[in-house]
């Protein structure tokens, strides 16, 4: 059994003790590029060797291995790379050549685009980004596309759930580390008189409080809340609410109180049922191996009592299959 942490009070900034992919001191770009070149050249792709130089490197050395790849071969390595892989491997190889927040856009507006939004994939990313992150999303969303987040949310989604997704996008929330007990205390009397405590249910005092509170007030609330109505948040939400909005207030509500389980559970719904949800899988490995996925997979374990290199083994095949684990237990 994998050791218990607060994570509750787990950073989210990056620290390498949390990561399973770290910056490599013995870091060779010019080797790295040649590497990468030889492994496309002729008859076939040695993948093995993809693989190797991505996942022994940071981001910030892979972004350093596609500049001087194009300096020296006058190609571009995501072009070069899209022409030789395909599927899934090629989609989380691309994954690990993107700056983190244009990453972010890009699978916003994927995950927007043709028929249906798929509206679980931008409650996971919105709901779990700092207002900075937010802020760098908005702008790269707008520079990639040429319309801004807010247009293409408005015009995706509606009712309570797109007003949710705006104040969320509106990078306003609290970052106080510190609660006021006596304010969480209003905050949860205001949202039991507007669900529980009356006929009806009225949203936007919960969306209000959600989207604007510090994590940190947050979790007090919900303590608060507990010992108004004599039940969690969560069981209220689920009660009063539905669909995309009641998904977007858990999802918040569960990463307030632990990031490391909100991402933990994320990953095990995506591997869940008749088929697995790559795009899913794909980005919460990519987005968190520099960051906490030690700690996630130890949770993930906690969870599911299996280790998550034993679920992607269990669903994914082939080299995309070697290179997620070879991310999870680097």
């Amino acid at each position: 059994q994998s050791p218990s942490f607060n994570h509750s009070s787990v950073t989210l900034l990056p620290t390498f003790t949390m990561a399973t992919v770290w910056p490599n001191p013995d870091f060779d770009v010019e080797a790295s590029a040649q590497k990468l070149k030889d492994a496309m050249k002729g008859f076939g792709t040695d993948e093995a060797d993809i693989i190797e130089v991505l996942v022994s490197c940071s981001l910030d050395q892979r972004l350093e291995i596609m500049e001087y790849y194009k300096q020296s071969y006058g190609q571009d390595l995501v072009d070069d790379l899209k022409s030789e892989l395909g599927g899934d491997f090629e989609q989380a190889v691309i994954a690990l050549l993107q700056p983190p927040r244009l990453y972010d856009a890009k699978e916003l507006k994927r995950e927007m685009k043709g028929a249906g939004t798929d509206e679980s994939a931008l409650i996971e990313i919105l709901c779990s980004r700092t207002n900075d992150q937010i802020e760098e999303i908005k702008a790269a969303f707008e520079e990639e596309f040429g319309q801004s987040l807010e247009e293409a949310i408005e015009s995706e989604t509606s009712g309570n759930f797109k007003r949710f997704l705006v104040s969320v996008i509106n990078a306003g929330r609290e970052e106080d580390p510190y609660p006021d007990r006596d304010r969480a205390k209003e905050d949860a009397q205001r949202i039991f008189d507007a669900g529980e405590g009356q006929f009806g249910t009225d949203e936007s005092e919960l969306n209000q409080v959600l989207c604007t509170r510090s994590y940190a007030q947050l979790r007090e609330t919900l303590k608060q809340y507990q010992e108004i109505s004599g039940q969690t948040m969560e069981e209220a939400i689920r009660s009063e609410c539905s669909g995309s909005l009641e998904e977007g207030f858990i999802a918040i509500v569960n990463f307030a109180k632990s990031p490391i389980s909100f991402f933990a559970e994320r990953i095990g719904n995506s591997m869940k049922g008749a088929g697995t949800n790559d795009d899913a899988l794909i980005r919460l490995i990519v987005s968190r191996c520099e960051i906490d996925l030690r700690y996630i997979k130890e949770e993930y374990e906690n969870m599911y009592e299996k280790s998550l290199a034993e679920a992607i083994d269990g669903e994914c095949g082939g080299d995309y299959k070697r290179l997620l684990i070879a991310l999870v237990k680097n």
